[in-house]
């Protein structure tokens, strides 16, 4: 892993979260969702965002040590003035002003995909590699978080889950690992539910990776409507008839939804099958990429292994910058989705980084220590003077 700490102290005098989410696009969206205060206050609207996020990039550091860090630049040029930080309890009331709903759409105004077809893994015979999957969050045990977000039962029939939890799907860019979108809910709804409301970011020039448990006709033509294409794993019980076998062995067949009975709307796809080598794990993978002689069946499969790639993402977020098993800590519904958001957007501004260090370096991001990054990231969170004064 190549460390990144020259690239860094580029930023110094800046820090990685207003060099990503610079003050003036903050102030747009915290205008927009009409969250600008109207009288003058100690913990402006603009701090109190750029202090949500900086919660999530020391996590899981207090409250009061986080503010510390954000203001430490303009202590030390004697830019604060009689400013103060603020009490605890002043900095949980300005996180209930602000809200979710700026850093949610913050993140998704900046949510983009970073990767250009000279970024390693990437891009597959011209098209951008993406992946969908869930994954859930542990949330603090209060009464408004479990009315809001329910609990699981705990997988041994005795009981529910110890912990309160938020279900997330998320769009991910394979080759620089950055979400492009996400949708958040409670536990009680299904993974296939939020996946649904994904192909909003998607279109042609795509293709999208997932497995088979999101395998369904409406939601397969939700993101081939958009021009997306698609390479998903098809669950064992799955009938895929033979009607045109081609040179690869992989061959032509149709799939329908389970509401159409006399199976008068099939759905054209092209079903590649193998086996794991050294294992007699069996694999089919549907696509819609029907050419076998541009799109070869065992290129294909090689290419599906990108698909765990969202699970290192997945960790990056939850293990490595979250902290290992840190439940997050909002009492209200509310505050639980701004620490997510927050969270996703420190991700993205981490690998924004990543991305520029590596074309710097003629590297491929896997090249780049997210850790190494994250911490580095911490050091820089010095401020250029004025950029977000109190």
């Amino acid at each position: 892993m190549v460390r990144v700490a020259a690239s860094v102290s580029d930023l110094s005098g800046l820090g990685l979260l207003t060099w990503v989410y610079p003050p003036g696009l903050v102030d747009r969206v915290v205008a927009a969702c009409g969250r600008s205060e109207r009288r003058k206050r100690l913990l402006p609207a603009r701090l109190v965002v750029y202090f949500v996020l900086g919660l999530a990039l020391f996590s899981p550091a207090p409250y009061l040590e986080v503010m510390r860090h954000l203001v430490a630049g303009l202590r030390g040029l004697g830019l604060l003035g009689d400013w103060h930080v603020p009490a605890k309890s002043s900095l949980f009331r300005a996180r209930q002003r602000l809200g979710s709903e700026p850093l949610r759409v913050l993140f998704a105004t900046t949510a983009k995909p970073m990767a250009t077809e000279a970024t390693p893994g990437a891009f597959w015979r011209g098209l951008r590699v993406l992946a969908v999957d869930g994954t859930c969050w542990d949330v603090a045990d209060s009464e408004a978080n479990q009315a809001a977000f329910g609990r699981p039962g705990n997988g041994r029939g005795t009981g529910r889950s110890a912990f309160v939890q938020v279900r997330m799907a998320a769009l991910v860019e394979v080759g620089s690992h950055a979400v492009l979108d996400a949708e958040l809910a409670g536990c009680r709804t299904g993974e296939v539910t939020l996946v649904g409301r994904l192909p909003r970011s998607c279109g042609p020039g795509q293709l999208v990776l997932a497995d088979r448990e999101f395998l369904g006709v409406p939601l397969w033509q939700a993101f081939t409507a958009t021009g997306a294409d698609l390479l998903w794993r098809v669950p064992a019980n799955r009938v895929l008839p033979i009607d045109r076998p081609l040179r690869d062995g992989s061959w032509i067949s149709r799939i329908h939804a389970g509401t159409d009975a006399s199976h008068r709307n099939p759905v054209t796809v092209r079903v590649l099958a193998y086996q794991l080598k050294d294992t007699a794990q069996d694999y089919r993978l549907i696509t819609t990429l029907l050419d076998a002689r541009r799109y070869p069946a065992r290129q294909l499969a090689a290419l599906y292994r990108e698909r765990w790639e969202i699970e290192s993402v997945f960790a990056e977020i939850k293990t490595h910058q979250r902290g290992a098993k840190v439940v997050l800590s909002s009492k209200t519904p509310d505050g639980v989705l701004q620490q997510i958001w927050a969270h996703l957007l420190v991700h993205h501004a981490l690998r924004e980084l990543m991305l520029r260090t590596a074309a710097t370096r003629q590297l491929d991001p896997d090249r780049i220590s997210f850790t190494e990054t994250l911490r580095s990231a911490r050091r820089s969170v010095t401020v250029t003077p004025g950029s977000f004064s109190p």
